[in-house]
Parts: structure tokens; sequence; C-alpha cells
């Protein structure tokens, strides 16, 4: 509709030109090329039809919601606060990021290295140590720290605001939570858990957190790996068969027989994304926040979404804007004919005083028009 306006005002600036351009080669030349382009944009509803999912009556199952990190805009992320309230969303699974401490105990946090220091007080707690890998600490060196205090100063969301006081003193008391303290919750729950392994020490560190996860009593078939090096995914396929797994690639997941992807949310278009869903392929896409972005994969089909926004999402009781065809052909069509109506009374108003050659060429763009 922008563009059929654009035109329509543009067109009285061509019609113009037209009359004062000298060579009739000119005169034609510019009225077929301006001709074409507004026949173009007439009849580019054909093609948004096609290929803009929200423009159907049909529109899919809503995506599942998965909390990134818990939910990292009403609590500290990935601290059993966060998890607890993504809980509250109707999330159908925990995201997480496992890491193995010192002693060889898997704990939750994203970051490693030097970004170890964003979440916690460690560098206060532990003047004068050695933060260049998180795991030189102990869980219980890890648990002594506090990883909610950095999410009240820094306001990582804007959202702090809305915490009440009895939230905000809860999120300044968190701490490192262990996997074991999660797999209690999710069982508790009956949510899922999905977790990339932060792998450090290679085959070690996956073993330790499949083994713990199987030592915790939990279902297997609550459990997703979203990332795993190559050569271990078939270890954990044997030691672990009832886990879900997810692959990063198209090619990699077809190769190995899954039916899982984890990618994000930029990486396959809409075309694509309907294929994978016909052919009964699994796909959660991250890490997606915005309402407008929400609507757009939800008519397309995704299963779910990795989400730092389940608060808001969990309210949606279907996309920001659908409209079916039935009432968008009726619409573009109307538009195009009141712009056509309106650039046809330009061009009779232009003839007017026109010399007949003029009035030849006019008649041209009208009719091609």
């Amino acid at each position: 509709m922008g563009a059929v306006v654009a035109l329509t005002l543009l067109s009285w600036f061509v019609i113009q030109r037209v009359h004062q351009a000298r060579r009739v080669g000119s005169k034609i030349l510019l009225s077929l090329v301006f001709s074409i382009i507004v026949i173009a944009v007439y009849l580019s509803p054909l093609l948004i039809l096609r290929h803009t999912p929200c423009l159907s009556d049909k529109i899919p199952p809503k995506p599942e919601l998965i909390g990134h990190r818990g939910a990292p805009m009403l609590a500290p992320e990935n601290t059993m606060m966060s998890f607890e309230r993504s809980v509250a969303c109707n999330v159908t699974a925990f995201e997480t990021d496992v890491q193995i401490s010192g002693d060889g105990v898997p704990f939750l946090m994203h970051d490693h290295d030097d970004f170890f220091l964003r979440t916690t007080d460690a560098k206060h707690k532990f003047a004068g140590r050695d933060f260049n890998k998180s795991g030189k600490l102990t869980l219980e060196e890890l648990q002594d720290l506090n990883a909610g205090d950095w999410f009240l100063k820094t306001d990582p969301f804007y959202t702090v605001s809305q915490l009440s006081p009895e939230e905000k003193e809860m999120a300044t008391n968190q701490t490192v939570p262990s996997l074991v303290q999660l797999l209690d919750l999710a069982q508790e729950k009956n949510i899922s858990i999905l977790f990339d392994l932060k792998n450090e020490n290679g085959t070690n560190d996956t073993n330790i957190v499949v083994e713990t996860i199987l030592m915790s009593g939990i279902d297997p078939r609550l459990v997703s790996i979203f990332w795993l090096p190559p050569t271990q995914r078939s270890d954990v396929k044997k030691s672990a068969p009832g886990f879900k797994q997810y692959y990063n690639n198209i090619s990699d997941m077809k190769k190995e027989g899954g039916t899982s992807l984890n990618l994000k949310y930029n990486s396959l278009n809409t075309d694509e994304l309907r294929q994978l869903g016909l052919e009964n392929i699994t796909v959660n896409l991250w890490v997606v926040n915005e309402s407008w972005l929400f609507s757009l994969l939800w008519c397309t089909g995704v299963s779910s979404v990795t989400t730092n926004s389940c608060h808001r999402f969990q309210k949606m009781t279907q996309p920001d804007w659908t409209l079916g065809p039935t009432q968008y052909t009726p619409i573009w069509i109307t538009v195009d004919l009141l712009s056509l109506l309106i650039m046809s009374g330009l061009i009779y108003k232009s003839l007017l005083g026109e010399s007949c050659m003029s009035c030849v060429l006019y008649h041209v763009l009208h009719c091609v028009i």
C-alpha cells in the first residue's frame, strides 16, 4: 500500500517530465518504464500472499516457550529464582548452560574465561585469585558467590523496576546453582531441560554431565542436548539413548538421522521453515524477544522458541496480526483501482492543450497503466 501511494504521488511528476521531454523516443521510454514499475507494484501482492505466513486463514499452533536461562527479564539469569519464575510462564523447557567446577561437579553458568565475572561477585569475594577459568573454583566456592546483585545494579533488560521489594530481596540472595538443583526442579514440575555444554575438557566433561543426569533419576525423555562435539554425540547416544539431541545444521541432522534443530532465529527463511514442518522436523529458534518476531514465527509454524520474554509471550493468544486472503485480496485490488483512477485523472488533465502527437503518447501511457 505504501508503494502504491508513493507511485500515485510520483505519477504527476512523471507525467510532467513526459510532457517536457522534447524527443518522442524519450517520451515513450519514460512512459514505458514507469508503466512497468506501476504494473509490478500493482501485482506484487500475488507474491506477498505466497511468502507472508500471517496472510493465511490457517494459523499453526502456538510455539512452545523455552526459558532462556530461566526468565532473565524477571530474575538473574541461570539462578534458581530465574527458573522458578519461568515456571509461572508455562514454559515447556528450561534452557541453561552447564560447566564443570574444579572438583568435578556440573554447575549452571553461561560465561566463561574472563567473562565469568559478569554475573557474580567473584572478584570481590576471592580477591587476588585467578578467574581466567571458572573451572578453577570448587562447587562450594561457587555457591558462596552472590549471583544476583549484578542484576539489580546493571538492570540488563530495564525490568528491575517491575519487581516487588520482596522479589528484589530474593534476587540479591541468589547463588550459583548446581545442575542437580535444576534437574530436581525440572523433575518436580515435569518440565524438560535443554542445555549447552560449555565443553572445556572434552569427553571428560561430557561424561560427568551425562552421569550426573542419569544418577538424578529424571526421566531421560525430559532431557535434551543442544550442542555436543560431533565426536562425542555417538557416545552420548549409546550411554543415554533417551536424551533428545538437537543439531545446529540440517546436513548433520539428516546425516545422523536426527529430527530436531536448534538455530538462530534468522538462519532460515519462512519457506525453509515451512518445508521442515512438512518433514516433521522439530525446529527451535533462539533468542526471540520481540512480539512481532514471535508472531511471524508462530504463523510460520515453528515448534518452539527460546526466549527471555516468556512472561510476555505467555499472555499472547494469537499473533499480533493476521489477515486471511479473502480479506487481503479485496484490499489490495481496491487500493490498485483507486490509484489507477487517480492516475487516469491526472493523465486526462495533462492531455488538455497538448498537441496531437502528445495526445497519442499520453493515450499510450494511459492504456498501458
